[in-house]
């Protein structure tokens, strides 16, 4: 179970390291090669002048923060999040915990218009909201996947994205909350979310995210650390005129290794509530994960065996939220994957 705790964590060191910061509007190949560059080396980045009009990122914080500003009994009827939906606390099925509350989505929008009936007073305007951002983030979420396929010389530039634009796409839409401090937080009986020490607590603890690729917003409060290794971490300045980037899972796969799938983390750790908006990209069930021939060479043979998402997916969801999941695709699985 994750729990609540400080940070730094035991051993764990925080740094300060300035995380790649990329102007989409540079155009060119020397963007496409930064981009490469931070997905070797971090795994994330941010991105500015990415194209996203302000007013569908107002629409959608505005919808999500009436939503979450809800009594709790209001909130639980558009719950229990199986998986879509509202939850709060539990993350997953397999016990992991954090402090946050969340609503999830299915991100067709015939899905999005049936799931707002239990959320929104409004559910048309709430739908509308959604599905506006879910494709503004989506065009982003093309744009630099094809940039990504550009700076690897792959020559089907739409290699990556054509996956997550797939009629039958597996993508997913999610809101997170991480509550105020103790001192602002209603903690009778009856609330959600009872802390009982001062400090920093985890919001959502250290994984990787599965799909492709994520695209994330927060507003203008701090907690998002991403891990560099051996219990290295680094706070990401939250910053409300960009967007982040995280590699997932299956980009590291589709690159043979090329670039990281960044394990990170969220605490609850200012004097604010802290809320993000994060798109998943992900691929149809059916759809088998390799790697372009591009990036396979005899130096550098296939690191995994092809999968499809279904089979990912299934194993992601049988394992806790912090656990490796890509070792037990290795084309040479390791002796300690397998144990």
């Amino acid at each position: 179970m994750v729990v609540a705790s400080p940070t730094p964590i035991g051993s764990e060191k925080l740094i300060a390291v300035e995380v790649p910061i990329i102007d989409l509007a540079a155009r060119g190949p020397k963007v496409a090669e930064l981009i490469v560059k931070a997905s070797q080396e971090f795994g994330f980045f941010k991105v500015i002048n990415h194209g996203v009009p302000e007013d569908v990122i107002r629409k959608m914080e505005e919808e999500s923060f009436n939503f979450f500003g809800k009594p709790d009994s209001e909130k639980k009827k558009a719950g229990p999040a199986q998986p879509f939906g509202y939850g709060c606390k539990n993350i997953g099925f397999n016990g992991d915990m954090g402090e946050v509350e969340y609503l999830l989505f299915n991100t067709n929008p015939h899905c999005i218009s049936q799931r707002s009936e239990t959320i929104s007073n409004d559910p048309t305007k709430f739908s509308s909201a959604v599905s506006g951002y879910i494709q503004a983030v989506t065009d982003l979420a093309c744009e630099i996947l094809d940039l990504m396929a550009e700076g690897l010389w792959v020559q089907n530039t739409s290699v990556f994205s054509s996956l997550i634009t797939h009629l039958d796409s597996d993508s997913v839409f999610r809101l997170n909350h991480y509550p105020p401090p103790l001192k602002d937080r209603d903690t009778s009986p009856s609330s959600s979310f009872q802390i009982h020490h001062q400090g920093n607590n985890i919001g959502f603890g250290e994984h990787s995210d599965p799909q492709i690729l994520t695209i994330l917003r927060s507003n203008d409060v701090g907690g998002l650390q991403i891990c560099l290794g051996d219990g290295v971490w680094v706070p990401v300045p939250p910053d409300p005129t960009s967007f982040c980037v995280n590699v997932g899972d299956l980009l590291q796969a589709m690159t043979n290794g090329r670039f990281v799938s960044v394990r990170h983390r969220a605490l609850t750790n200012s004097d604010k509530p802290r809320m993000s908006m994060a798109f998943f990209g992900a691929p149809p069930l059916h759809a088998l994960i390799t790697s372009p021939p591009e990036v396979v060479t005899p130096e550098r043979p296939s690191l995994y065996r092809p999968f499809t998402w279904a089979e990912y997916k299934e194993i992601t969801y049988s394992l806790r939220l912090g656990d490796s999941r890509l070792n037990l695709f290795k084309a040479c699985p390791d002796k300690e994957a397998q144990e």
